[in-house]
């Protein structure tokens, strides 16, 4: 396929590098100066979108998707589809998907989990919201960029799965942080307590698979500073998108609010921006019941 790819940053580059190794033609497009391995560069995003098969987009917000689609949606050829990566707010999703379907595009919106390990192995998990043709389209792309695809239902709803998961990912860290932290002032050894917890009832993908416990479990950023693997800042994003969906439709979510105020304190108050969102361990480490 012909390919243009917008927004080349830490998760943009890698995807569009892994379409372009697979033999696809990719023009790529970013504000920022930058240079992809086998992607050549347009001047401008409609450049990039022009005579393309399939255009992905991969950037921070609704805001700038909002933007980047009303560039190129006009430059796109009748019946190419548009592909959208980024995690943004359901409404965005699902305005920039009638706007494209409206000039004859097939729509997928389809964020990604995985990080930027993921982007770079190509493996990738994407949530898809769109029809059954455009997610037919995108799927043989989403093979290269991932290891899954799920196909979650019409325009917004991939964007939905994603603010949804990433809720509970930012609760479940949280209370798997404040349960360490207990464990240690009640003189809990942190091996033990992984031990107990990640084979009971208090299994879950933080504990076991991304332990926020330097030295405890498989490799994770705790063994290296918390450097990010996921920032801390970015699910202070996605909280904030959980609650702008939340309040959209009317749902009640304590714990989501709960999670948001506490990532918002630590990013924006204390010391979390830069840091993988794990480190939350060693902010409950050192406070006292208020």
């Amino acid at each position: 396929m012909k390919i243009g790819f917008i927004g080349l940053g830490n998760m943009g580059a890698p995807m569009a590098a892994n379409l372009a190794h697979a033999g696809h033609e990719v023009t790529g497009f970013d504000m920022a100066d930058v240079t992809v391995e086998g992607v050549a560069m347009a001047a401008s995003g409609a450049e990039a979108a022009s005579g393309a098969d399939v255009v992905i987009t991969m950037l921070p917000n609704g805001q700038i998707l909002r933007s980047v689609a009303n560039e190129i949606i006009p430059a796109m050829a009748e019946g190419a589809a548009l592909i959208d990566c980024s995690t943004v707010d359901v409404d965005s999703a699902r305005t920039v998907a009638e706007q494209a379907t409206s000039a004859s595009l097939l729509a997928v919106d389809a964020p990604v989990s995985g990080g930027i390990g993921g982007a770079a192995a190509g493996t990738l998990t994407f949530m898809a919201g769109g029809s059954d043709a455009a997610f037919a389209k995108a799927a043989p792309l989403f093979d290269i960029m991932g290891q899954k695809a799920v196909h979650c239902g019409e325009a917004g709803a991939g964007q939905a799965a994603k603010i949804c998961n990433n809720m509970i990912l930012g609760v479940t860290m949280i209370a798997t942080c404040e349960a360490f932290a207990l464990a240690d002032k009640l003189g809990l050894d942190r091996q033990k307590m992984f031990d107990v917890v990640s084979t009971s009832s208090g299994y879950s993908w933080t504990m076991n698979a991304y332990c926020p416990a330097p030295g405890v479990g498989p490799d994770s950023p705790a063994d290296n500073g918390y450097t990010p693997g996921f920032a801390a800042e970015l699910m202070l994003k996605d909280l904030r998108l959980s609650q702008q969906a939340a309040n959209s439709a009317d749902a009640d979510t304590p714990m989501g609010q709960a999670a948001t105020r506490l990532y918002e304190q630590f990013v924006e108050n204390e010391d979390g921006m830069g840091r993988d969102f794990s480190a939350m361990l060693p902010r409950f480490e050192k406070r006292g019941r208020l």
